[in-house]
């Protein structure tokens, strides 16, 4: 009986957000609008820091791993949640429930880690500068986060072992727009109130201690520098601002969720909205704004990513342009006119073969050294046919009527060019 009763539900009926046409309409655009914003924000936070070297910090780490733990949140609800807005039969199966619940539960507690992380952080950065590389170095970075990831798959597992083995031989329906353990425990065909107590209980252990946690940490970093400075309490306060908003959005529905003894429908849903679409979008807007540095790495990151686009819609654009059957014509240079040398040569002598003109000789030492004397004026060149004599330095045209007085007075003369 129990087996045909447990093969009987395999699936499970979704109530919805609302029935109202107008409420669905404005709520597919609100979930649409916000999901795309906080993937696009949260993409750019992650593209900004893996690509830009200045960001190669502890805190812009973990702040993109927060970033990423935002995306996989919004995708285990989200999309679903708006593929369901206009649709009569909600409907989910087993196994995608399980699914859902584990991935949210994982990746819920792997977040609540992530923040003591980060406040460990600031802690180490504003009590212990001088040691804060030191202490924070990319060891102890990649072990928090592999210790958040594993306590947030513990804290899943744990849970989703006393769930998955339970009988649920009907009803199917549950009141709301996503799978999660208290609303699926209560479908159960059993005593389910020891069981509920245990989840409440690990859940809201871990939410509300988390948050308690958080929460001394930020009063101790402000209480021991305004020890030190009371100059210096602004700006600490000014840096966990940012810090101190997000795990009051992020924890606040948790807790609401996993501790009220009386849970409503209609506010599980709402904050469970808040929850979804409106903190993923939030965080990346919050440490945006309250940082210079990723600021000026994000308008470094989008210019480089327009000036791409423009570069890869010009390249398509031309090739679009060219015709199929165009021939590439490679132009060709006329021929140099020869230097002036070889058409004296040529006017003297026009049955001699023209001479090959030699090679310009490289410019070296063009630029010369400071300090150093002035490179010598090169000799004028001669003119084809035409005899030149030094006399002193000084170039005097031969004379063939005083060539004997010009002798005795100067010597023999020597040519350069017969």
């Amino acid at each position: 009986m129990d087996g045909a009763n447990h093969s009987m539900v395999s699936d499970f009926v979704f109530l919805g957000l609302s029935n109202s046409w107008e409420i669905q309409l404005v709520l597919f655009v609100f979930s649409c609008m916000f999901y795309v914003a906080s993937m696009m924000g949260n993409s750019l936070i992650v593209l900004t820091v893996t690509f830009t070297p200045q960001l190669h910090a502890p805190m812009y780490f973990l702040l993109a791993n927060l970033s990423f733990i935002d995306m996989a949140v919004s995708s285990v609800i989200t999309p679903k949640m708006i593929y369901d807005i206009f649709r009569k039969h909600k409907v989910i199966s087993f196994g995608g429930c399980i699914a859902q619940i584990f991935f949210l539960h994982a990746i819920g507690g792997t977040e609540m880690v992530l923040l003591i992380a980060m406040a460990f952080d600031r802690y180490v950065a504003i009590c212990k500068p001088l040691h804060y590389l030191t202490i924070m170095s990319q060891k102890m970075c990649i072990l928090l986060l592999v210790g958040a990831w594993i306590i947030g798959v513990m804290h899943s597992v744990i849970q989703l072992v006393f769930v998955i083995k339970l009988p649920f031989c009907g009803p199917n329906v549950m009141d709301s727009f996503y799978c999660d353990l208290p609303r699926f425990i209560k479908l159960a065909c059993i005593d389910t109130y020891r069981l509920e107590f245990m989840v409440t209980a690990l859940s809201g252990f871990i939410s509300v201690g988390s948050f308690f946690v958080l929460m001394i940490s930020y009063i101790f970093i402000l209480v021991t520098v305004w020890k030190h400075s009371s100059s210096g309490l602004s700006k600490a306060l000014s840096t966990l601002s940012s810090h101190i908003m997000v795990v009051i959005l992020f924890f606040g529905p948790c807790i609401f969720v996993y501790t009220w003894p009386y849970p409503t429908s209609q506010l599980d849903k709402i904050l469970a909205i808040f929850d979804v679409l409106l903190t993923p979008f939030l965080n990346p807007v919050i440490y945006t704004f309250r940082n210079k540095e990723m600021k000026l790495a994000i308008r470094r990151i989008c210019s480089q990513l327009v000036f791409l686009r423009k570069v890869i819609d010009g390249g398509t654009r031309r090739r679009c342009r060219e015709p199929a059957g165009r021939r590439v014509t490679v132009s060709r240079r006329a021929p140099a006119e020869p230097p002036r040398r070889t058409r004296l040569l040529e006017e003297l002598n026009p049955g001699q073969a023209r001479p090959r003109s030699r090679p310009a000789p490289p410019l070296r030492h063009r630029h010369r050294r400071r300090g150093s004397p002035p490179l010598p004026t090169p000799p004028p060149r001669p003119s084809p046919g035409v005899e030149w004599e030094s006399a002193g330095q000084r170039g005097l045209r031969r004379d063939p009527a005083g060539d004997t007085a010009a002798g005795a007075r100067e010597g023999p003369s020597r040519h350069c060019l017969n």
